[in-house]
């Protein structure tokens, strides 16, 4: 079977490799997806494989080995772009000004397919069923795979398990990467907003400065983190974008702060969400002013199940060679993939694209970031490969 599986990820690879290439140079953004879905069910119905439609752009397809099994699982890919324009100059350079598929969906959607050509291949052969899951939206709050879950994409038939892969730059091309239990951080937006009182910069003692106040909160913040988090936990608060909208002699009369907060324990996060709130509320209105802090709570942290991501080391170490597979450190991005993983037993793994000589080292979410396109010959066929054994193949 393994040697099946690698003469048909490589009859398929150019394909694949020219899937990415159209799917990058036609990015779309988060719940916009139609044309990329468009182009997910027109090779569904060359290979006659079965889908339904979800979450508006989202499509869910099935294929049924044919020898009789109740075991099932789900294989999972996302399809949105970032609102980012693109600095690089390939001939698949993205066509839609300003929207880039910076963080790799191309790859994992093209890789998708390349699988289920695979699986649709090898049907005759193997036990079980498979469920392809092409998300819409996981850059953009609330993310589709809450939206997919909520419309039943782990019901009828339901999934004892599920497994997607994503790109990392930071690894070399033909090397994949795990980890077992927790893996990535819950990520809440903040939006706060200080209230004070503008005037002339030259008569402060007229005015209530809300710049003043939210650069006492910006500081005091940071001891949510520094002094009330266990230390052996990670947590991130972070601001990235402050408005205040003055001038060099004139004080506004509110600031705007937009920021992130990150960690891996949902008690803590739920505290510290009171903790913050509670600080930056107080220092206001100790100053004069007052301050609205609203939380928009985003993912939740992303747990690997032991049994599940041990079998799917196992299948790639079997698959690339034990030198081929690595061991990943926590990482504290988010990603919606979460949401499957606090419902399912779930196995979330990194795929190796980077290549000094050729350029692809640039990290996700930026305007260089690319691919070395030789990991498709890793990706299609090592997840067909987990997918067949993890069903008892």
């Amino acid at each position: 079977m393994k040697q099946k599986i690698q003469e048909l990820a490589a009859k398929i690879y150019n394909d694949v490799v020219g899937y990415r290439q159209h799917i990058h140079a036609n990015p779309e953004l988060s719940f916009k997806e139609f044309q990329t879905s468009m182009f997910i069910k027109e090779k569904l119905n060359k290979w006659g494989i079965e889908y339904s439609d979800m979450a508006n752009t989202g499509v869910v397809g099935l294929i049924k080995g044919n020898i009789p099994s109740d075991n099932i699982i789900a294989l999972r890919a996302d399809m949105d772009a970032l609102p980012i324009h693109e600095a690089n100059d390939k001939p698949y350079r993205s066509k839609n000004q300003g929207v880039m598929h910076a963080c790799g969906h191309d790859v994992h959607t093209s890789s998708l397919l390349g699988t289920a050509y695979i699986l649709n291949q090898l049907k005759d052969e193997f036990a079980g069923t498979i469920k392809l899951i092409f998300q819409p939206a996981e850059e953009l709050l609330p993310g589709g795979a809450s939206i997919m879950i909520k419309e039943g994409v782990l019901e009828n038939p339901k999934p004892q398990s599920i497994v997607g892969q994503h790109v990392m730059p930071l690894i070399d091309s033909g090397k994949v990467g795990f980890r077992s239990g927790i893996y990535m951080a819950s990520t809440d937006e903040l939006y706060v907003t200080v209230h004070g009182k503008g005037g002339h910069g030259a008569q402060p003692h007229q005015n209530i400065d809300p710049v003043l106040i939210t650069a006492h909160i910006i500081v005091a913040l940071q001891q949510i983190v520094s002094r009330n988090a266990d230390p052996r936990l990670p947590s991130v608060l972070s601001f990235g974008k402050v408005n205040a909208n003055g001038a060099t002699n004139i004080i506004p009369n509110e600031v705007k702060l937009e920021g992130t907060f990150r960690t891996l324990n949902e008690e803590w996060r739920n505290e510290a969400h009171r903790l913050m709130k509670k600080m930056a509320e107080g220092i206001a209105e100790s100053m004069g002013g007052s301050c609205t802090f609203d939380i928009h709570r985003g993912y939740p942290f992303l747990i690997n199940e032991e049994k599940v991501t041990a079998n799917a080391r196992a299948c790639a170490e079997e698959y690339l060679g034990v030198e081929n597979v690595i061991d990943l450190d926590i990482w504290m991005a988010a990603e919606d993939f979460a949401y499957y993983s606090q419902v399912t037993d779930a196995c979330f793994y990194r795929l190796g694209t980077g290549n000094v000589e050729k350029g692809t080292t640039y990290s996700v979410h930026t305007p260089n970031f690319d691919i070395d396109e030789d990991a498709l010959k890793t990706s299609t066929g090592l997840m067909a490969y987990i997918a067949l054994k993890q069903l008892g193949n």
